[in-house]
């Protein structure tokens, strides 16, 4: 149970006194029937949104909330980085929501494909943890061909990176063409696909997120786009 004033703030709607206003204005309606008390206090579960509308609208989706985005190009995952960011792709509300929504790791301005987006610590904790070995594939176009011996240097879990002190894990790199290739990696260094090719003399000039653990990128989520994460596609993520 949660209050509606404190679940409404939280959500964005605006501050306690804000959504006391507009329930005042009889903006807030439950099971078709307008909601006069701010102070009520509200069962929160996932059919909420379709129970509840505040405008004439439904109400956002309630924490947990997961999204999976089809990142684009020329557009950051960090609140603090300079430029356009995958925040400003959502409601613009959102971005007043409590807990923050975070992107679980990240993509380069220069990268697009598969960016899930939540406000739920705990999962995002388990994704990104080395224990539970979520791979990420990425399809990767390179400025020469390859060379031949990429899978084999790649699987063979002893390339060093400039700079760093511990060998890459194992990867696994599947030609698509003579200078296109996808490689799946179990672990998220700073730029590591690119480093990784540049570490055998080649240049990555085109890189695209495909699928995280057993969840795909789907076909019909184009550039800029996003939904909710349904509950079997969290338990995918996993397989």
């Amino acid at each position: 149970m949660a209050r509606l004033d404190r679940l409404l703030a939280n959500l964005g709607y605006g501050s306690r006194r804000e959504v006391t206003d507009l329930v005042a204005r009889r903006q807030v309606v439950l099971d078709g029937a307008v909601v006069r008390d701010a102070g009520a206090r509200i069962a929160v579960g996932a059919d909420l949104p379709g129970r509840m509308t505040v405008t004439g609208l439904p109400l956002d989706p309630p924490a947990p909330l997961t999204l999976m985005m089809h990142k684009p190009l020329d557009v950051v995952c960090s609140h603090r980085e300079a430029g356009r960011s995958v925040y400003e792709l959502l409601p613009p509300r959102w971005r007043a929501r409590i807990p923050a929504l975070s992107s679980i790791g990240r993509l380069d301005k220069d990268t697009s494909g598969l960016l899930l987006i939540t406000d739920d610590g705990p999962f995002l904790h388990r994704v990104i943890s080395p224990r539970s070995h979520v791979a990420k594939r990425y399809v990767a176009t390179l400025d020469r061909p390859l060379r031949g011996d990429e899978a084999a240097v790649f699987a063979a879990g002893t390339l060093m990176l400039e700079s760093e002190t511990e060998p890459l894990a194992p990867a696994t790199l599947e030609p698509l063409g003579p200078a296109r290739a996808r490689l799946t990696l179990t672990e998220g260094r700073y730029h590591q696909v690119r480093r990784m090719f540049a570490a055998l003399g080649n240049h990555v000039t085109a890189l695209h997120r495909d699928r995280i653990g057993g969840l795909d990128l789907p076909g019909d989520l184009s550039p800029g786009n996003w939904r909710p994460l349904t509950p079997q596609e969290q338990v995918a993520l996993f397989a």
